[in-house]
């Protein structure tokens, strides 16, 4: 039982024998980590990596993001002992995944950082395993997907987001949150006919011929029919998920760079996550918790929870059988 073990269990993000199982340590102590999985750099064997991407140079308002890595890790250790509710198998127990820790990079040397950052993402791709990225504010999503496009050509993308990310920056160095989409698509990383934006509730003159579905949309069919429409323009070709956390109302999360009203609940959120098992997912993300504007760690919290939805949803169509894992 969780209170026994918690008796003689601490620190099992290092002290852990193997990649497996839940966590039973009391949640307001020991060495954190995503989920008490194992910190390691070692990834033989390991199916899918959690890393964090500290970073927030590209923000139009709030900074702090660079911060969420550290609060959504801390939110994580609520959710550690319990197998993940609504998916009825436990990824945690059905694969190896490992908390790989977080990027380094020269914070002075911001040019330099898409390149680092995606030699990061793949040397694990190399190694064999997934990756699941908490940002750190919405730009990593460029060079994560570069490093994805090598080993899967053209993905889809499923953005659930405030804003459409899409919009003209003026030059292909500029390092901005707002912009990353649209080069995403001129650079034949994503397939714009194959994805789509869910959320949206900002103006944008050019979605770059990505399907977007509004906020307005999913409040007013329900996340049945807004999973119904995702898959439609998806199919089944690769995709990577990319949830920034202000795709979510400021009422589920306020702590985040560019807030704005009338957005998903976090129950719309966890509906439509769970709706799209089955979805081919390569890889994904969290981005944009701003844990200073947010003293209470809801929107760690929310960062948290979609975090292990990603996992579930990645893990969903590589179960050996359909009882993996229960």
């Amino acid at each position: 039982m969780a209170l026994e073990d918690a008796k003689r269990q601490v620190d099992t993000a290092i002290t852990r024998q193997g990649h497996r199982g839940l966590s039973y340590e009391n949640a307001f102590g020991g060495v954190t980590s995503f989920l008490r999985r194992t910190l390691t750099k070692d990834l033989a064997g390991v199916d899918l990596a959690v890393t964090g991407i500290p970073f927030d140079q590209a923000v139009t308002n709030r900074p702090g993001t660079r911060l969420g890595p550290r609060a959504i890790r801390e939110a994580s250790a609520l959710q550690a002992c319990d197998a993940p509710y609504g998916w009825g198998f436990n990824p945690m127990e059905a694969f190896d995944i490992v908390d790989y820790g977080d990027l380094a990079f020269d914070y002075a040397t911001v040019a330099e950082f898409p390149a680092v950052l995606q030699a990061h993402v793949a040397g694990i791709l190399d190694a064999g395993a997934a990756c699941i990225a908490l940002g750190g504010d919405h730009s990593i999503s460029l060079p994560i997907l570069r490093a994805h496009a090598v080993r899967h050509g053209a993905l889809a993308l499923v953005q659930f987001d405030a804003h459409s990310d899409t919009w003209e920056d003026g030059g292909p160095q500029r390092i901005d949150h707002g912009t990353m989409f649209r080069k995403a698509v001129r650079e034949g990383l994503i397939d714009p006919a194959r994805s789509v934006q869910v959320g949206i509730r900002t103006d944008n003159p050019d979605p770059m011929g990505i399907t977007v579905i509004d906020a307005p949309f999913v409040h007013d069919n329900g996340p049945a029919a807004t999973v119904a429409r995702i898959r439609q323009v998806v199919g089944d070709v690769p995709a990577y998920v990319s949830f920034d956390i202000d795709a979510l109302d400021p009422a589920f999360a306020p702590g985040t760079g560019t807030p704005v009203w009338g957005g998903l609940t976090s129950a719309q959120a966890a509906a439509m996550l769970r709706g799209l098992a089955g979805l081919n997912m390569v890889g994904g993300d969290v981005v944009e918790v701003s844990p200073p504007f947010d003293p209470s760690g809801i929107t760690a919290v929310a960062g948290a929870h979609v975090a292990v939805e990603l996992i579930c949803l990645w893990g969903w169509s590589r179960r050996k059988d359909n009882g993996a894992g229960q």
